[in-house]
């Protein structure tokens, strides 16, 4: 949804029904992904007969973890990295806790160095028409 957002950026307000056809995707599905996304830093809402969605700021500004972060929940890869600090009465005898930790900090870096207008030219670098989330 974002994607579509971002890439139709300068149409003003998008109606869901919109995105939904061009994405294949339910407009029921995406009511229910605007309700975790409706936040003043993320969407501008407009309602009525030109009413929609657009994003709050410009596509390079949207990185991949913070929309995943958003969306759900977190990016951690077991769930006692969940807790800062860690709550997990294991942890001073978990011999792969490092390891974890590793993978989570490759995790973060990776997805918060994609952005959303990273992806739109990385896209149409490829010269493909069309992009499924």
């Amino acid at each position: 949804m974002l994607l579509d957002l971002a890439e139709h950026k300068n149409d003003g307000f998008i109606p869901l029904r919109d995105i939904s056809q061009r994405q294949g995707i339910s407009k029921k599905y995406l009511e229910q992904i605007v309700t975790l996304l409706s936040r003043p830093d993320i969407l501008r809402t407009n309602r009525g007969n030109k009413g929609g969605y657009m994003l709050a700021k410009e596509p390079d500004k949207y990185t991949v973890g913070q929309i995943l972060r958003i969306t759900e929940g977190g990016l951690s890869p077991v769930s006692c990295l969940e807790d800062n600090p860690i709550q997990c009465t294991q942890m001073k005898e978990c011999k792969t806790l490092p390891v974890w930790q590793g993978l989570e900090k490759a995790i973060n870096k990776y997805l918060d160095g994609i952005t959303l207008q990273d992806i739109l030219q990385d896209f149409q670098a490829a010269g493909a028409d069309e992009y499924y989330i």
